[in-house]
């Protein structure tokens, strides 16, 4: 694999912008499909490396669909389009990874403002935040 710009991730995946937002779709789908299979085929007990801790299964899907939800938040707004995910999915999210986010906020908001993409009423945008990635107890 090769980076797509100057100083890029070459271990990334790219989609060609000349075949328009439904291969950005595409790739999140097939992005997500890999995740579900690797997470519910994976042992409960088993443990992997990640920069903010070594976390499980439950762990790295929480990371999977909070990546899928924000990128797909950022994709939405540059489209136009707009676009609210399941609150019971960021409910999970939120609990798994944002052990400090707000309790009384809805949990897509909460979420946006938990990875600094937005603020909420009573607290202002984060410009630094990190999920916690290591297992609950």
């Amino acid at each position: 694999m090769t980076s797509t710009r100057p100083g890029g991730a070459e271990s990334a995946i790219h989609v060609d912008r000349a075949h328009g937002p439904v291969s950005l779709l595409q790739a999140l789908e097939a992005c997500g499909a890999l995740l579900a299979a690797m997470v519910t085929t994976t042992p409960a007990d088993t443990r992997a490396w990640h920069p903010y801790g070594t976390s499980d299964p439950e762990g790295f899907a929480a990371m999977g669909v909070t990546e899928i939800l924000i990128h797909g938040h950022d994709a939405a707004q540059g489209l136009g389009v707009p676009w609210e995910p399941p609150a019971d999915l960021c409910a999970r999210a939120l609990r798994r990874l944002f052990p400090g986010a707000p309790a009384g906020a809805l949990p897509w908001a909460a979420l946006l403002w938990a990875a600094g993409r937005a603020a909420l009423p009573d607290r202002p945008r984060l410009s630094q935040w990190r999920w916690h990635s290591e297992p609950r107890p």
